[in-house]
């Protein structure tokens, strides 16, 4: 089992994300969280997709590229919303928000988040993609939903595990706990075999 073989090691979190730590936790890990520092997410115009989050995370790791030691095991990740072909972040303001939530309504869209595990001696990193359909909101839902949850920390402007997860979500195509920024299932297996 996976929890009993990891506990040779230190696994490092490195993210801001109360999420990301709050899956990991209830996963059955032990870790220490620290927040990565300093780094602009910026990527080449010329990555598409799953290409995206996995260079953001990778970016994040390459701040602790040559400082780990021998039985560290660093965790890092990044989630983008995806629609219509270009990647919807974090909202700058609340009119960003409330312009993201619009183009969201009544429609479906991808959600890609990219995992990097970093030890002192290997490198690996994967993606997981869900498909997240909404029903249509309206306006006032969209104002209260931004005015009361302010989700200026989230990418494509909305938590699904907030008010508008519960009551927009239709369906989930792939795993839901990847919408929420971290695919676990898939980082449980990735990590047993990243150990072997």
């Amino acid at each position: 089992m996976l929890l009993e073989k990891i506990k040779d090691y230190h696994l490092i979190l490195a993210t801001q994300s109360p999420r990301r730590h709050f899956l990991m936790k209830e996963a059955g890990f032990e870790f220490e969280t620290i927040i990565p520092e300093g780094i602009e997410e910026i990527y080449p115009e010329t990555l598409k997709k799953e290409e995206i989050p996995i260079f953001l995370a990778e970016l994040k790791a390459s701040l602790f590229e040559g400082k780990l030691k021998t039985n560290d095991i660093l965790i890092t990740a990044d989630t983008i919303v995806y629609l219509d072909n270009n990647v919807l972040g974090k909202p700058v303001d609340r009119v960003d928000a409330i312009d993201m939530l619009t183009k969201l309504s009544g429609r479906s869209h991808d959600v890609y988040t990219g995992v990097c595990f970093l030890s002192s001696n290997k490198k690996h990193s994967f993606s997981a993609i869900s498909t997240v359909y909404f029903r249509d909101f309206s306006g006032s839902e969209i104002h209260y939903y931004v005015d009361k949850y302010k989700p200026y920390d989230k990418a494509g402007a909305y938590g699904a595990q907030e008010w508008i997860g519960y009551v927009g979500i239709e369906h989930i195509e792939g795993s839901y706990f990847n919408v929420m920024g971290l695919p676990i299932q898939k980082l449980y297996e990735e990590l047993e075999k990243f150990i072997e």
